[in-house]
């Protein structure tokens, strides 16, 4: 029996569907990604204005925005420096006083548009109050009829523009959208594909599962009901004219909710199909390299460890291949799970991969996994961008290496297990470009940076996540100190104190080389010389990314004998080292540092059983900036940093360009959503089983 035919959206139309939109103006919309009715629609406002309420001009504060109405008693061009700067000013008089505005490199419309006489609303604030001045404001001109219209006497959007399109035009044109289309914003489909049964209707799967409601007829009334969110249709309407602010929230929710909706369907449905199709292999194993490989480890499982251990055994023996995340704050024991994991692997005849960030963390890896599995008989391999493995063993074994794992013609045999480390600095692509090296092997991704539970669900969703929330003992205390520059030399004395009594110490700069354009950032190669004379007579290494790998490796070879006591870097060291002796980390210009970053660089110290010192030295008076030191200096959770990183700077400047699987939201933010994400995922649940025959 044939499909019936899928039904275009009239959301789908060309924006030049929507009256006052010409072949100009599509090309300005199309310069704001906007191409659509559904597009137009979905534009979201960067601020409102409260037009309802104007303030005299006379009432005008220093820097507080204000919208003020008035009419041009004056306007004109001034010229400065034999013509080549220009600044149009103009003056508006309300009645109670006058306002200069003023636009710097006039253009030639401005004298028409600003005419003497014309009156225009105007946002901006005032730079000085003698006389009251708005530099390069924003301004509408009032025209008859306004004030029963969409500019004027309401809650106005203000949105996004490009050169050549006014807020008022495009204000306009969203305004006759919704006025043409509303009645077709229908609810987002939730047939799961072409065929299945139609699941329940979201609105009863929220109201039964959820913490929000979708707006219905009626609301039961009691105490703690949460307030219900608006449909689709009333959503979009009230996030670009909204009746009260209150509104916008709500507005942006439901439209959140959406997104969150179609990216769990996503995550879900790929999850599911992933596990239709593929078969596990045999990897639970037999413990019979487990047991001698744990009785000469020198030191006993957390509860924790043994927990995710458990996890990953029912995975690797289960019908469907492993697809797990392991967060563990930095010291907490990854590599001893991930050396278990690995064992389970060996001992049901497959290899195992394990790929790094960086040939540091890689060779490390290498040493700790050849001293521990060497004894029972497995082979590790190393295969970095400067060490390759000469012959594939034909037996199972392990293979350690950088990206250089994903060259292409590099074979991995008989491949049963992929361990990634430090996920957040790989791309997805790469995460599946060695997967596909076996045949649906078992994953297991591990990252000491702990994920905000929003950027979890989001990000990592397709994937079962183990956490080892348990520290080992016998380790030393950090403290953390934010200091400024002028004590310095206290700090660097503090440092030959402790290198005297037989520890040592890593100092970390921000940058490999000096920039003149700004002398107030150190850099390693500068600063190596300064503190190997502050340090004298101690011996003080230089390592950045710069530097040949065997020079690098010599370099912590030598750090890691005590040969070295101190060790000038950038922050190359902040995954991977690991130095039980090394007590005190010394990072300057610590501004400059994301707060994962100084969390992870934090984490190369503390590592023995010896009392260790995190001192960050920083003058930044950006209150971003003193916010994250001062969060750094209180806590030492992993997962509170986390979150306060996410909350200070949000998911992109967090995660990076590299990692592809952010996900692009109009209205969601993975900062405050926890719960509507959470609402997602269970409503997407709930409809994949009832489209299977479960739940219903």
């Amino acid at each position: 029996m044939p499909l019936p035919e899928k039904s275009v959206s009239p959301l789908a139309a060309p924006v030049s569907s929507v009256w006052g939109v010409g072949e100009e103006r599509a090309r300005l919309l199309a310069r704001l990604d906007l191409f659509t009715v559904e597009d137009l629609l979905l534009h979201k406002p960067r601020r409102y204005e409260d037009r309802r309420k104007f303030v005299a001009i006379c009432d005008l504060r220093l820097k507080e925005p204000a919208t003020v109405r008035g009419k041009i008693i004056t306007a004109g061009v001034k010229r400065f420096q034999q013509g080549r700067r220009t600044l149009f000013e103009c003056v508006f008089d309300d009645g109670t006083a006058r306002l200069h505005c003023r636009w710097w490199q006039a253009q030639p419309w401005m004298e028409d548009w600003y005419a003497v006489g014309r009156e225009f609303l105007i946002f901006g604030k005032a730079e000085k109050l003698k006389p009251r001045t708005f530099e390069h404001p924003e301004t509408e001109l009032v025209e008859p009829g306004d004030d029963e219209f969409i500019h004027v006497n309401r809650i106005v959007p203000v949105h996004p523009l490009t050169e050549g399109l006014t807020a008022r035009v495009l204000r306009s044109l969203i305004w006759r959208a919704l006025e043409k289309y509303e009645q077709d914003i229908a609810e987002p489909p939730r047939a799961i594909r072409a065929g299945s049964p139609e699941p329940p209707p979201a609105s009863k799967t929220v109201v039964k599962k959820a913490e929000f409601q979708l707006e219905s007829d009626q609301v039961i009334p009691g105490a703690g009901q949460p307030a219900p969110l608006p449909s689709r249709a009333k959503a979009v309407r009230m996030i670009h004219f909204p009746a009260e602010l209150a509104e916008v929230e709500r507005a942006r929710q439901r439209l959140a909710l959406d997104e969150f909706v179609t990216m769990q369907f996503q995550i879900q449905s790929r999850r599911r199909k992933f596990e239709a199709n593929a078969r596990g292999l045999p990897c639970g194993g037999d413990n019979r390299l487990m047991k001698p490989f744990l009785a000469e480890l020198g030191f006993k499982l957390t509860a924790a460890q043994a927990k995710v251990l458990r996890e990953i055994r029912a995975d690797m023996a289960g019908a469907h291949p492993m697809r797990r995340l392991l967060q563990g704050d930095v010291g907490s024991g990854k590599t001893a799970v991930a050396a278990c994991s690995a064992l389970m692997a060996l001992e049901g005849g497959f290899s195992v991969a394990l790929m790094a960030p960086t040939e540091i963390l890689a060779e490390q890896h290498f040493r700790n996994f050849s001293r521990w599995f060497t004894p029972l008989g497995i082979k590790v391999e190393l295969q970095t961008g400067s060490r390759k493995t000469a012959d594939i063993p034909s037996a199972a074994c392990v293979f350690i290496g950088t990206h250089a794992l994903l060259t292409g013609g590099f074979d991995l045999p008989k491949l049963g297990l992929v361990i990634i480390d430090e996920q957040h600095k790989f791309g997805v692509t790469q995460r599946e470009a060695l997967v596909r090296k076996g045949n649906y092997p078992h994953l297991l991704v591990m990252t000491a940076t702990p994920i905000p539970r929003t950027l979890g669900l989001t990000l990592y969703g397709d994937l079962d996540v183990s956490v080892i929330d348990e520290l080992p003992g016998g380790r030393g205390t950090i403290k953390t100190f934010v200091r400024t520059t002028d004590k310095l030399a206290k700090v660097l004395t503090f440092i030959r104190e402790k290198i005297s009594s037989g520890r040592q110490a890593y100092i970390v700069y921000p940058r490999v080389e000096a920039v003149d354009t700004d002398q107030d950032i150190k850099a390693v190669k500068k600063e190596f010389a300064n503190i190997q004379q502050a340090l004298v007579p101690f011996t003080v290494g230089l390592l950045h990314g710069r530097i040949k790998p065997a020079e690098k490796e010599a370099v912590m070879t030598a750090f890691r004998a005590n040969t070295l006591q101190a060790l000038v870097a950038t922050s190359l060291i902040e995954v991977g080292v690991d130095v039980p002796n090394a007590t005190v980390m010394l990072i300057e210009n610590a501004e400059h540092f994301g707060l994962a970053q100084l969390h992870q660089l934090r984490g190369r110290i503390g590592r023995g059983a010896h009392e260790s010192f995190c001192i960050l030295i920083s003058d930044a008076r950006h209150a971003e900036a003193q916010a994250r030191l001062k969060i750094l200096a209180e806590t030492t959770d992993g997962f509170k940093i986390a979150e306060a990183d996410l909350q200070l700077r949000g998911p992109g400047e967090l995660l990076g360009q590299q990692q592809s699987g952010l996900p692009d939201l109009r209205f969601g933010k993975l900062t405050e959503d926890l719960d509507l994400i959470r609402q997602a995922r269970e409503e997407v649940k709930l409809q994949l089983d009832f489209a299977q025959g479960g739940v219903s």
